[in-house]
């Protein structure tokens, strides 16, 4: 299968959100592959559909309640995400979100980070830590959300809420494992190339810009 993948640079959370609506109704519709999205976010709060009050602290950033599954995370600079507007045509979500996984893992090993699955947990965790956040939504079997990946990201921000429910010491990032920063695009890349093994895509690659489908 061919698919798209997009670099956005860094891009508002609502119009990266607004983007994914539209484009999981062109994937619904056949208009358009299996697309990647690669991007990062200013500054957000984002609450997931299992999100509870104790998990969310008053805070000055924007919030956003969405329909992905999880709880309560922190979107901002230095964070990788990663939007997978795929149809799921097995309808199996578990093993999707586990390609997802399988994805990020293959990753970071190549930055020499060993990471890997939790126990009664989603996402990729290192040393008992949690590296990577993954929430999806569906709709007409077409995914949309996906996942986080703290890079150099400034973790003091999950202080703010209760990460997906966890005690915000529980967060790591790649630049803290590794004791340096790490290039958030040469990761990008990589992460591209292993979500195209994962889902067995062959990605084309391209910028939406800023002339995105508007319906």
């Amino acid at each position: 299968m061919t698919g798209n993948v997009f670099d956005l640079g860094t891009v508002e959370y609502g119009e990266a959100l607004g983007l994914q609506r539209r484009l999981v109704k062109m994937r619904t519709e056949d208009r358009i592959p299996d697309t990647l999205l690669l991007l990062e976010h200013d500054h957000v709060i984002t609450l997931g559909r299992k999100t509870s009050a104790p998990n969310l602290k008053p805070q000055s950033i924007p919030v956003y309640e969405v329909e992905r599954g999880g709880d309560a995370t922190y979107h901002g600079p230095g964070q990788l995400v990663g939007y997978l507007i795929f149809r799921i045509e097995d309808h199996d979500v578990r093993r999707f979100v586990s390609l997802i996984e399988e994805a990020i893992i293959g990753a970071v090993g190549q930055f020499g980070i060993a990471a890997g699955r939790l126990d009664g947990h989603r996402g990729v965790w290192v040393t008992g830590k949690k590296l990577a956040s993954i929430g999806v939504a569906v709709s007409g079997w077409v995914s949309y959300h996906g996942f986080a990946l703290n890079v150099n990201t400034d973790l003091s921000y999950f202080d703010l809420i209760r990460p997906c429910g966890l005690d915000p010491a529980a967060m790591t990032s790649m630049a803290m494992v590794l004791g340096r920063r790490v290039d958030v695009s040469r990761v990008r890349d990589e992460v591209s190339r292993q979500v195209a093994l994962a889902f067995g895509e062959a990605f084309g690659s391209g910028d939406l810009g800023r002339s995105w489908p508007k319906r």
